[in-house]
């Protein structure tokens, strides 16, 4: 994926988030289905945050960003902020 496509898919799961949690707040926190799904998109999104920042590292230092890919989820949930 490029740049763009990556920002317009984390958009796409932001909003879908925000949806998720405004309806949890009017509603309750919501069921099994509404929570696994809350915690698929947090992590997808880590996922694709990580893929756009090694991207743009390898193009700030002259590296081909088409060589960054997607790392595992385990991977990803190491990190600290």
């Amino acid at each position: 994926m490029k740049n763009p496509e990556i920002l317009h898919r984390i958009s796409e799961m932001a909003d879908e988030e925000r949806r998720l949690r405004d309806s949890f707040a009017t509603r309750g926190f919501g069921g099994p289905a509404e929570r696994s799904r809350l915690g698929d998109l947090e992590r997808e999104l880590d996922q694709c945050w990580d893929l756009l920042r090694q991207r743009r590292a390898k193009t700030e230092f002259g590296q081909d960003p088409d060589e960054a890919h997607t790392r595992p989820q385990s991977v990803i949930e190491g990190y600290e902020s």
